[in-house]
This record gives structure tokens, C-alpha cells and sequence, in this order.
């Protein structure tokens, strides 16, 4: 049974390190540049795949230092993410985040992690988070596939609408609630 708690975090709000510079850093990069271009990001590695260092001019707020990691690195940071293959520095990062509460994510290594990065869609101010607890990120990037398919592009029009209309409602937060399900109940059928 999948336990995960979802919660969506405003990246430019917070501090987030990024060790690694090979594709699955790249990936994780993308995935977090994609959700927030303006993302509080630091990049430590080693060494650095081209496409990534080139993607990275791109980006002229994020911090990349190309070195070995650092205990201090994790300093002021709320999110850490490693995306190495080196089982010593994955063990060192885990227990350094774990000593100093800081959320950790460990690529491929669900064992390691406080919270994984799940798929996503987007539409518009719409956003749906996809979590397979872990198991398996093919079948959620299909599940993903499935809601970009059935998700109307105009739905973000519709939210845009709703959040006019809420703001027109005048009364308690229950009785706000039963108004905007009495008139949502049917908006994806009517969406089609």
C-alpha cells in the first residue's frame, strides 16, 4: 500500500543540492527546472556530462561547482537529491541528511530516500503527481501518458473560472465546499 504523503514545494522557496553531473543528475535536473525555472538549485559533481554543462548556461542563477562534495555543501539546504553511483558518497549524503533533518532523494535507491520524484502532469495551473511508491517509474510515465492524453488542454480555463466564481461565494468554508461540488460534479464530462 502506497503511504506517501504528496506535497507540492515552491522550489524558488526553498534550497536544494543536486550531486552528480551524469545523465540521471541531468534527469533530475530537467525534472526540477521544468517545475520551476527559477529553482534555488546548487549543482556539486565531479565531472559533468556535456549536454548538462550546456543546458546549465541556460540557467545562470544555479550554483555548479565542479568538485568533490563537500560535508558543508549541505549547508542552508532543505532538499538534497544525489544522482551519483557511488555507493560510499550515496551512505555519507543519507546520513548527513538524516543528522541534519534535511529531506534526501537517492536516484534508483528507494531505500535511501525520504520522498521520491514522481511523474507529473501539467496543464496549466493544473498538476497531477504520479507515485508508483517507488515500484516503478515505467508505469508511471505510462499513467502519465494516459492523463496528458485524457486531461483537456482547456482545462486550465476552466480553473481560472472556478477560482472566480469561489472568491463570488459568500459563507463558511462548508458551504463553499457543497456550491463548488454541486458545480464541478460533471466538468470533465462537459470538458470532452
Amino acid at each position: 500500500m502506497n503511504k506517501l504523503f504528496p506535497i507540492f514545494v515552491k522550489l524558488d522557496q526553498i534550497e536544494t543540492l543536486l550531486v552528480g553531473g551524469g545523465k540521471v543528475a541531468l534527469e533530475k535536473f530537467q525534472a526540477l527546472i521544468t517545475n520551476e525555472e527559477r529553482s534555488n538549485l546548487t549543482v556539486v559533481a565531479r565531472e559533468i556530462v556535456p549536454e548538462f554543462e550546456q543546458l546549465l548556461v541556460n540557467y545562470p542563477h544555479v550554483r555548479l561547482h565542479i568538485r568533490p562534495f563537500k560535508t558543508n555543501d549541505i549547508e542552508n539546504k532543505q532538499l538534497v537529491i544525489a544522482a551519483t553511483n557511488n555507493i560510499d558518497l550515496n551512505d555519507e549524503l543519507r546520513a548527513l541528511t538524516s543528522l541534519h533533518n534535511i529531506l534526501f532523494n537517492a536516484a534508483d535507491k528507494p531505500d535511501l530516500c525520504d520522498f521520491y520524484l514522481g511523474s507529473i502532469v501539467t496543464k496549466g495551473n493544473l498538476k497531477v503527481a504520479i507515485s508508483t511508491n517507488g515500484k516503478s517509474p515505467t508505469i508511471a510515465k505510462r499513467v502519465k501518458e494516459l492523463f496528458n492524453d485524457l486531461l483537456p488542454d482547456e482545462i486550465d480555463e476552466t480553473l481560472s473560472l472556478m477560482s472566480e466564481y469561489r472568491e463570488q461565494l459568500k459563507g463558511d468554508f462548508e458551504f463553499k465546499v457543497k456550491k463548488l461540488n454541486e458545480h464541478t460534479k460533471n466538468i470533465l464530462r462537459h470538458e470532452r
